[in-house]
């Protein structure tokens, strides 16, 4: 495969591969590409690398002295087959049964720039090559079921020295965690591959040397006038089109002119064209900031932009939040789903955090996902341009986290009670009673106003995540 691959010819190769969901979209994007559920096309230079080791010695006293290790071997294979479709973004490079570690060895070399490695536990005495696999210093995340061996209290061990930093262990009989092992390599490689575009005037670039020195994540920073040259290219006709669907699929258009939401998805065109030219994954814009002016009350406010960019699976971003841009690339990374970027507010009442904004996105469940209903509406403080107010699931659990930094991620968990459709607050509200304590979560916040919430709850994928990346997990609600 060749080593740089751009956005359309990783999404067409997938397509061939028969692993790309069509995503069952309310307004029906014309001409628009079937995205996957897991494939994020911000991965523009190449697809996720595995290697997959069996890690089995023939004659082994336990499970079974007779135990067919290539028997074992054709079972995992038909696990994985049946979980084409959630790896469909993956290359396995070494996929191989491995019972010393002279074998071992003959594969460090094809080991050394994968984006994890995932060892199928099957017999006792394989620990000596376990060893040396975690010496390569890639993320390992070790699959054992029930009865493949004793190792497990050797692999507690391990996980808690500094030498099991990039060890996760997963020992279970569900074969479809197979699957979510893979999901801390997807996101680590995503934010590797992503690039994010920034329109402001304001200066980033120590928060860019950062985020590049830690995850790779590159973001660059886009002009103004290259924005408004992407607009005044899309033609008068398509954006009159573009429109048409967005206030065909409303439940109601309640204050903006028709005028107002032409001029949005215009420029919602324009960031899809600048996202292809740049092969990027996100579009930030300081619209409350030094965009305000020049863009927003001159042009068009980019709120449906940034929507139809979450639905499409790539990402939209309000105010130059880099730290949201960041979350929202690793949730997507992880779950294959985008974020909420909102404001809190509490109800210790109700032991509930209260999450406002007034962007919505309408596929929180991802691309290939329904579309939650929304309406047409102004943005609530400025009464200006237009906003998709979307209606989330209540009784869906959830996840809002924030990286501070590069070192720790502060996050909780809860489940959408309420989804108000009041006009006090920013248009898009969901009540999310917390698990835990809200009153200790307002206490404990820090990091500044924004979060970004996800469908699911996320914990499990997102400690693995952390362990590989040495970043110190907090929940601020416990």
């Amino acid at each position: 495969m060749p080593s740089e691959m751009n956005r359309r010819e990783l999404l067409r190769l997938a397509a061939a591969g028969g692993a790309v969901y069509l995503a069952q979209d309310i307004r029906a994007w014309a001409g628009q590409e079937a995205r996957s559920r897991l494939i994020s096309p911000g991965c523009r230079r190449s697809r996720v690398k595995v290697a997959k080791i069996y890690l089995g010695i023939g004659q082994s006293h336990y499970p079974n002295p007779e135990l067919d290790l290539q028997k074992e071997v054709r079972f995992y294979e038909a696990e994985f087959a049946k979980r084409k479709a959630e790896l469909a973004d993956v290359d396995f490079v070494v996929s191989e049964l491995v019972g010393s570690v002279e074998q071992l060895n003959q594969l460090k070399g094809r080991l050394q720039d994968v984006d994890g490695v995932l060892v199928i536990h099957l017999t006792l005495w394989v620990m000596s090559i376990l060893n040396e696999i975690l010496r390569l210093g890639r993320p390992t995340v070790v699959f054992s079921a029930p009865y493949s061996g004793h190792e497990w209290h050797t692999l507690s061990a391990i996980h808690k020295q500094k030498s099991g930093q990039n060890l996760v262990c997963i020992l279970s009989s569900d074969y479809g965690q197979l699957a979510s092992a893979i999901r801390p390599f997807r996101a680590i490689h995503h934010l590797r591959e992503a690039k994010i575009l920034n329109l402001t005037t304001r200066s980033f670039a120590k928060y860019a040397g950062q985020v590049r020195d830690k995850f790779g994540t590159e973001i660059k920073q886009i002009s103004l006038e290259r924005v408004l040259d992407a607009y005044n290219g899309v033609g008068e006709s398509e954006a009159k089109a573009e429109a048409a669907k967005w206030i065909k699929g409303a439940e109601a258009v309640v204050e903006p002119s028709q005028a107002e939401i032409v001029k949005s998805c215009r420029l919602a065109l324009a960031f899809e064209k600048l996202l292809d030219e740049e092969e990027a994954t996100v579009m930030a814009v300081d619209c409350y900031g030094s965009m305000y002016g020049p863009l927003c009350r001159a042009h068009a406010f980019p709120c449906i932009g940034f929507t139809r960019l979450n639905d499409m699976g790539l990402g939209g971003i309000c105010q130059s939040d880099l730290p949201c841009a960041m979350m929202h690339v690793l949730f997507q990374g992880l779950s294959g789903r985008p974020g909420f970027v909102s404001n809190p507010g509490f109800d210790f009442s109700r032991n509930s955090a209260v999450l406002i904004h007034c962007l919505g996105t309408t596929k929180m469940d991802g691309p290939a996902g329904p579309a939650a209903p929304y309406k047409l509406r102004s943005i609530m403080e400025r009464r200006q341009g237009a906003v998709p107010q979307v209606a989330m699931r209540v009784g869906q659990k959830v996840t809002q986290a924030v990286l501070e930094g590069t070192s720790k991620l502060l996050y909780f968990t809860g489940r959408i009670i309420e989804a108000p459709d009041t006009d006090r607050g920013c248009r898009s509200k969901i009540i999310v009673e917390v698990d835990g304590d809200a009153e200790r979560l307002w206490k404990s916040w820090s990091g500044g106003i924004h979060r970004v919430t996800c469908y699911g709850d996320l914990t499990e994928e997102l400690e693995r995540f952390c362990r590989f990346q040495q970043i110190e997990m907090v929940n601020e609600a416990v």
